[in-house]
């Protein structure tokens, strides 16, 4: 149950905690590090299977083990003469900052203190020591409010004249103590003096840490599944202290800049100073590049140490030092949280410098630090001043209403507003609060900070150390220093990630540009991928930017869109008001050359590449005005006296009731359009062939698809071809002498040509998934009444795992979907079968339509860059190997 680090092995993760196990390679690599043992995983589900009590035999086999750290270091537990402290920290498998406890300098009391002042030569440092582990162990063992510490300790500062914890003499520090021991004794009952008692429930403690509501959320919202990490460890290390005097100091560094990915050693480090002092905010940390002048023996030491374990572990490192009286040791070393852009450019240099290969890059990315940077940045054409900056600690523009409480930003998230958390620093419980949050600002603390470590986990736009505010949380509001400037809880702020600056009210962005890392990766993505990526487009904006981003095609070229143009919605609902059809084929001509117009541009700039077009989708009722607005303008011209207007407006009404449907959404859509009037995917045809037919004159490679949506029938699919694609093809190739190449096909989304994919194969020369449709009728679900009235409670209870307009349900509609290509394929060898709802861009989505054997994924332009990536994924996971977690 219990380990040293000499003698664990530090790749077991999962039982030694990730604090545990870097601390074990660390000493097995070399590195100095205290001494120290550590109590596993397992021991603390034994915790919690024996009711929150500690396994018998635990406590004697930790006396044991203790000795270990007695005879390395030559101190003794609870010796009053010559005293060995302790850490008592906590360790999950995954990595979760800061939401678990720690408890330092363990083992003091009155008659240790006096020992400890003569074996550091340092009385100052002594009660610095016993100040810190009474805070800690009353806040975190004994569940004493902190608050009743801080106050206590402001004002002993205040009359010492100290402004920081640094400057407190040993006078100051001694009251401090009696007056933390009077707390304690006041709200507790006891002053717990035995180190062995100290020391045995800081243990249950820190093991009751596990399920404390912020580590619960923290795992729930970043889906720690019981099979990933199902409790923690406890490490319990010899203390080093960094409070001796200017000689001493405490510190955290990253082997890479963690938001650009720089290879050079970044992070911060105080003097005087112990444990949390860095990442809890309470002094300004300085930046670790300065140690560099102050101490050159000690950088290049840390260095090097930083180096060796990047090397070792394949990932930027982001380790806890401390120094005692000039000697440097090593206290801890995890996988950093990165910044979207540190973590792509840090992948790609570990390549060329021989540390991946280009199949560990691409697992170490995922789709969410794609997303990321694409985040936006403050438009620079816009003349803004900034109010106040601070460090940017992570990336992304963003503006938001402020809040002062992460409570209330979780409720005002819950209202539908944006908001941006506000606070002097942030804590562990705070993360909720971060969560619900467009972005995070805080006016103390570093690049280490908290509040900057999380919000680069989370992907939130975040500036800390931001000095140049002063929060009012009675007031709920923040002042700026040197400026008359007030901003209250509700009014609007933009911070920028990027550069650190603060602006009043909300300040227009724009979108990034693509880092040329990024673009080295996805060329790689691009050799292991099977699938291909294409593109969902409306206009030929959304082709540009889908061919900038890599697309290889367009998988859904929407036509419906064509037809609301102000210059032509007019004209085309004459052709749904229109007579017979006859009168429908004379207004339909006043479109074409409109629409043609339009393919041309899209297949202009998608030369080379498959387009496929899909032909009139949406119920007709849609493109004429609503029955109620009619209603209203008839009673309005007869109250006026103009009867005639009105009687035409009842004709349009009554035409206008004849087309709208009880369900449009499962009526007259679709090819059910084309089959009635096959007059309108004529004319639709014949401006897609003659574009193609012009383009081809002129000397582009056009590779054009036609895909006709809605089928459930095979027979629709061939009388739409006789009666209307043939005849547009037969008359253009006439009109124009060439020949018109083109594929012939079909969107499935529809449950029966699911089920009779082998019939429509024979014609069908591709299969198109619509599974946002298909998804509505596996379901009986309306996605719109779905989304807004009971989806969300269906997922709070967990009824749905998730979202299945989001994420491809695999049970229901993927096995439809599955079926489908079998069948289809029994049939045409070579059919060609693609995606192109909004699932296409889904990386869990991606994933299923590898394993399902399809051809290609479309994705709207933005996710074309993930979709790119989370197929390399799809295949390198089919290879054995796994995608890294963080």
């Amino acid at each position: 149950m219990v380990y040293t680090f000499d003698e664990a092995d530090p790749n077991n993760v999962k039982l030694l905690g990730g604090k545990g196990a870097g601390l074990c390679l660390m000493m097995q690599q070399g590195l100095p590090v205290p001494p120290g043992i550590i109590i596993t995983t397992e021991v603390c589900r034994m915790f919690y299977e024996a009711g929150e009590k500690l396994p018998d035999g635990l406590m004697d086999e930790v006396r044991g083990k203790m000795k270990y750290i007695e005879e390395k270091t030559g101190k003794r537990f609870g010796d009053p003469e010559n005293p060995l402290l302790v850490s008592v920290r906590s360790g999950a498998p995954v990595s979760m900052p800061g939401m678990m406890d720690t408890v330092l300098n363990l083992g003091i009391n009155d008659v240790i203190v006096k020992g400890l002042a003569k074996q550091m030569r340092d009385e100052r440092a002594a009660y610095d020591a016993y100040r810190r582990f009474l805070q800690m162990f009353g806040r975190i063992v004994l569940g004493i409010d902190e608050k009743l510490f801080n106050e206590v300790f402001e004002e002993v500062k205040r009359k010492y004249g100290a402004k920081t914890d640094a400057e407190l003499g040993v006078e100051g520090l001694r009251e401090v103590v009696e007056k933390f021991k009077g707390i304690i004794k006041r709200e507790y009952g006891e002053l717990i003096e035995d180190p062995w008692k100290q020391l045995e429930l800081a243990i249950k403690a820190v093991f009751k840490s596990w399920n404390s509501p912020r580590a619960v959320f923290y795992r729930k919202a970043n889906n720690i599944t019981p099979d990933i990490a199902d409790g923690t460890a406890v490490s319990i290390v010899a203390m080093v202290f960094g409070n001796i005097g200017e000689t001493s100091g405490t510190g955290v560094v990253f082997s890479r800049n963690p938001a650009t990915g720089e290879n050079e050693l970044y992070g911060e480090f105080l003097e005087t100073a112990q444990g949390e002092d860095v990442v809890a905010g309470i002094r300004t940390p300085r930046p670790v590049s300065e140690l560099k002048k102050l101490n050159p023996k000690l950088y290049e030491e840390l260095y090097a140490g930083a180096k060796l374990l990047e090397r070792v572990k394949k990932e930027v490192q982001d380790i806890e030092f401390t120094v005692e009286r000039g000697k440097i040791y090593f206290l801890q070393t995890r996988n950093g949280k990165l910044g979207p852009i540190a973590r792509v450019k840090t992948v790609v240099d570990m390549v060329k410098e021989g540390i991946l290969t280009k199949e560990e890059a691409l697992l170490r990315v995922s789709p969410n630090h794609v997303i990321q940077l694409l985040y936006p940045r403050i438009d620079a054409s816009v003349k803004a001043s900034p109010i106040a900056s601070g460090l940017p600690s992570s990336p992304g523009a963003v503006s938001g209403m402020v809040v002062f409480t992460a409570d209330e930003a979780v409720e005002w998230s819950k209202q539908g507003k944006r908001v941006i958390l506000v606070r002097e620093e942030t804590k562990p419980d705070d993360v909720h609060g971060m969560y619900a949050s467009v972005g995070i600002l805080t006016s103390r603390g570093g690049m280490t900070s908290h509040a900057a470590v999380v919000a680069r986990a989370i992907g939130k736009p975040c500036v800390v150390g931001c000095e140049d505010i002063v929060v009012d949380y009675d007031n709920k509001l923040f002042r700026v220093k040197g400026k008359d400037v007030v901003v209250r809880e509700g009014e609007y702020i933009t911070i920028d990630g990027f550069s650190g600056n603060v602006y009043l009210g909300i300040v227009p962005t724009v979108e990034p540009k693509i880092p040329p890392e990024l673009e080295e990766l996805l060329s790689w993505a691009d050799e292991f991928r099977r699938l291909g990526v294409r593109a969902n487009a409306d206009i030929p904006e959304d082709a540009e930017i889908a061919r900038k981003f890599g697309a290889e095609g367009i998988g859904l070229l929407r036509t419906e869109r064509m037809f609301r143009a102000p210059d032509r919605l007019e004209v085309f609902r004459n052709v749904i008001l229109s007579s017979d059809a006859d009168e429908r084929r004379r207004n339909l001509e006043k479109l074409v050359p409109l629409l043609k117009k339009d393919f041309i541009e899209i297949l202009k700039v998608m030369n080379g590449l498959p387009v496929i077009i899909r032909l009139f989708d949406p119920p007709l009722h849609e493109f004429l005005p609503k029955e109620s607005e009619l209603m209203s303008e008839i009673m309005d011209l007869k109250l006026k006296g103009k009867f005639e207007e009105a009687a035409e407006k009842e004709k349009l009404l009554k035409r206008v009731s004849m087309l709208t449907e009880a369900n449009p959404m499962m009526g007259h859509r679709g090819v059910r359009v084309g089959v009635v009037y096959p007059e309108i995917y004529m004319a639709q045809a014949k401006a897609i062939f003659e574009a193609v037919a012009e383009l081809i004159k002129d000397g582009y490679d056009i590779k054009v698809s036609v895909m006709i949506p809605q089928v459930s029938d095979v027979k629709e699919l061939i009388y739409v071809k006789e009666h209307a694609i043939d005849v547009a093809h037969r008359d253009v190739e006439s009109k124009y002498g060439i020949k018109v190449p083109y594929k012939y096909g079909t969107m499935i989304e529809v449950v029966r040509a699911c089920l009779t994919a082998d019939e429509i194969a024979r014609v069908a020369e591709f299969f198109s998934f619509g599974t946002n449709d298909l998804t509505q009728a596996v379901y009986t679900f309306s996605r719109d009444d779905a989304e807004a009235k009971f989806l969300p409670k269906y997922l709070e209870l967990g009824i749905l795992e998730f979202n299945p307009f989001e994420t491809i349900d695999v049970k229901g509609v993927g096995k439809l979907m599955k079926m489908c290509v079998e069948e289809a394929r029994k049939v045409r060898k070579d059919i060609e079968i693609g995606i192109c709802g909004e699932h296409g861009g889904d990386p869990k989505s991606i994933e299923f339509c590898h394993k399902i054997g399809l051809d290609y994924v479309s994705a709207s332009p933005y996710r074309i860059l993930v979709a790119r990536l989370a197929a390399a994924h799809a295949a390198l996971k089919e290879k054995g190997l796994k995608l890294a977690e963080y």
